[in-house]
């Protein structure tokens, strides 16, 4: 069931013998996408860093997350963390739009969305006007690592559990930081309570 406000969220348990420790959230995903029957142990990215990454001694928190399932012109992925349409390149962050479904806080160091929560039921969809300039840009990436770029009038942020994107030219897509080529037709939807992590 995902959390409800004011409820608590997760339950510590010894760390599950025989666990299958999972260092990125590609790693969680595609251990999600195969149907995996071991306990899965997160230790590295998005997904821990929003949970607190915390330091399992003899015990952990088992938690239940929701995915996202991602089709990328009719090719279907899921993802635990984030999915970013951009344009390609070193500086496809600075040009263009740029589509963030996130489903975690964080984006390596940014806190890209920093009411998103991995078992509310929703993704939060973060995305930055093709107009905005390079200096806005450069200014709200100083503001990132705290999640004080928003709000801003350029960088639209809203909450939903299902959506459609057409690009007018192809965008590089990354899913949970793999990149996964370019797209034109992006359909993102939740799928609650998709699994059950310990961390």
């Amino acid at each position: 069931m995902t959390v409800k406000p004011g409820v608590d969220w997760g339950e510590n348990v010894p760390i599950p013998a025989g666990a299958l420790e999972l260092a990125s959230d590609a790693d969680v995903a595609a251990a999600i996408g195969r149907g995996e029957t071991r306990a899965l142990l997160v230790r590295g990215g998005d997904l821990f860093r929003t949970v607190g990454a915390p330091l399992a001694l003899s015990s952990v928190v088992r938690l239940s997350i929701d995915a996202v399932r991602v089709t990328a012109d009719g090719v279907d992925a899921t993802a635990v963390g984030h999915v970013v349409a951009r344009r390609p390149g070193r500086f496809g962050w600075w040009r263009g739009p740029i589509v963030c479904v996130m489903n975690v806080e964080h984006i390596g160091r940014s806190d890209v969305a920093p009411r998103a929560h991995p078992n509310d039921g929703r993704f939060d969809l973060v995305s930055v006007a093709a107009r905005m300039s390079v200096r806005s840009r450069w200014q709200a990436w100083r503001r990132l690592a705290t999640g004080t770029h928003v709000p801003h009038p350029d960088i639209a942020t809203r909450r939903g559990r299902q959506e459609s994107f057409t690009f007018d030219r192809p965008l590089g897509l990354w899913v949970d930081g793999v990149r996964r080529g370019t797209v034109r037709s992006l359909t993102v939807s939740v799928v609650p309570d998709a699994a059950v992590i310990h961390v």
